[in-house]
């Protein structure tokens, strides 16, 4: 997997490069800020991006403003946003048009190694990884509204949150410590209840709701 970096800590974009590298993606490109992020994007033509969202020069939403010009150059272009801080309205933009092989990540999470590679790897080929800080402020606040989650069982409420981690069933399993056969009839009433077809659109329409309420 092709991967390029836009960060303008020098240490975080190395330690992240080499990071990568011992976990066999192949890194051909760092950069500093949003125009480099535009111009290594159009010269190597990365399977994924991994893009700070506060670049100089302003250091506010550059980098978001770069991932989503670069997204729009190359529709097959995945990206994974790393924020200091939660930003719920950067999310709901990024993930806006519902297209998947998008990601949004805390910093502190490159710590949790085993964690961070995976959500790598699922966003390069396509798929969803979402914070868990990011599922929290988009599920929490919704329970107790007339909206669609309403309609979802506490347990429901959090099979949601893990499948827009892009936990698949057994993991799911796993964390909340149930068998994968009752795991995969709560996904079913999740998407029954939510009117859609699929995980990926549950996780986006998840984010969609509850990060974007009206």
């Amino acid at each position: 997997m092709r991967v390029v970096i836009a960060e303008d800590l020098v240490l975080l974009r190395d330690g992240l490069a080499r990071l990568l590298r011992d976990h066999e993606f192949d890194v051909v490109a760092q950069v500093e800020d949003g125009e480099g992020l535009l111009r290594v994007a159009n010269a190597h033509k990365p399977d994924l991006a991994i893009v700070d969202v506060r670049l100089p020069p302003g250091f506010q939403d550059e980098g978001l403003r770069a991932s989503l010009e670069a997204r729009r150059r190359d529709p097959e272009l995945n990206v994974l946003v790393l924020s200091q801080y939660v930003e719920p309205v950067y999310a709901a933009e990024l993930l806006a048009d519902g297209r998947g092989g998008v990601g949004y990540l805390l910093k502190e999470r490159v710590s949790e190694v085993r964690t961070f590679v995976e959500a790598v790897r699922r966003v390069g080929v396509g798929g969803t990884a979402l914070d868990p800080e990011v599922v929290a402020s988009l599920v929490n606040p919704r329970r107790g509204g007339d909206g669609p989650l309403a309609e979802l069982t506490p347990r429901e409420l959090e099979v949601l949150g893990l499948i827009a981690r892009g936990y698949a069933n057994k993991r799911i399993a796993l964390e909340l410590g149930v068998a994968e056969k009752t795991v995969k009839t709560h996904v079913g009433h999740v998407l029954a209840k939510l009117g859609l077809s699929d995980r990926t659109q549950a996780a986006l329409y998840a984010v969609r709701e509850g990060l974007a309420p009206g």
